[in-house]
């Protein structure tokens, strides 16, 4: 279909909600002129409310500064499911709202994934929201009326996509697994959750002591989730031992005396 094709530019006026001009769309029929340049400006709208629309998704996601899934070292992991990562990257799953579930010890790049995947929501055009156990239990925790813990509770529900990380770092009381368990019961079925954690679901008993929910909640997140597991000595320690060593090799060679200095240069 052409870009100038009246029928299309008018749907898009429309789409746009642009009144006014929908109010004198006759008199943009009468020019050919007028017909090619409000193709031009409906253009330059829909790109600068898609822009404007991005940035205002990415910002509200708070992925903060992370490693693009480009620079992931494949080659480092003792386990890793390449395929199944680089499967979930398109984003099928949240077609039918299933949950992705990222296990394995600290600094293998789990969250590293997450926000690679959130943020390819967010370019695909969805919402996405990135936040930690503890910061999100422990904001529910402290909301001390009942309309206020619903309003949370319908915010953390709306993304299309929410990452909860670092589930299994610390330990919770009752209150806060049943604040878990609402929220992935609300989100269930309706909206993607993705989850880090370095504890296997055997041992989320011991994340949420004695709470009668765990298996409810494990069961739900569960439901058609695909679980991706990462093995390998931390990340974080692999670069600082690779930073000291670079720092070793400089300060190990000879400095150049003057003289030898002024040679070079000349």
């Amino acid at each position: 279909m052409s870009e100038h094709d009246p029928t299309a530019l008018r749907t898009q006026a429309d789409e746009l909600r642009l009144y006014g001009l929908l109010a004198h769309w006759p008199e943009v029929l009468a020019s050919p002129d007028t017909l090619e340049s409000v193709a031009q400006w409906l253009g330059w709208e829909a790109a600068e409310r898609a822009r404007r629309s991005l940035e205002r998704r990415l910002r509200e996601a708070r992925l903060g500064r992370f490693k693009p899934l480009a620079d992931f070292d494949w080659s480092w992991p003792t386990l890793c499911d390449r395929a199944a990562l680089e499967d979930l990257m398109t984003l099928d799953f949240l077609k039918d709202a299933s949950n992705v579930v990222l296990v394995g010890p600290n600094g293998v790049g789990k969250t590293m994934c997450a926000c690679n995947l959130a943020f390819q929501a967010v370019l695909a055009g969805h919402t996405a929201l990135f936040i930690t156990a503890g910061a999100l239990l422990g904001e529910l925790a402290t909301l001390d009326s009942d309309s206020a813990l619903r309003r949370r509770l319908a915010h953390y529900t709306a993304p299309d996509l929410l990452v909860i990380d670092e589930v299994g770092y610390l330990s919770y009381s009752n209150r806060h697994a049943d604040l878990l368990f609402e929220l992935i019961s609300r989100r269930y079925q309706r909206n993607s959750t993705v989850v880090t954690t370095n504890r296997a679901f055997a041992e989320w008993g011991e994340v949420f002591p004695a709470a009668a929910c765990v298996v409810s909640l494990v069961d739900r997140l569960m439901h058609r989730a695909e679980v991706v597991r990462i093995e390998a000595r931390s990340f974080r320690q692999k670069e600082a031992e690779e930073r000291a060593a670079r720092k070793s090799s400089e300060r190990a060679r000879p400095a150049a005396s003057p003289a030898r200095a002024r040679k070079a240069s000349t």
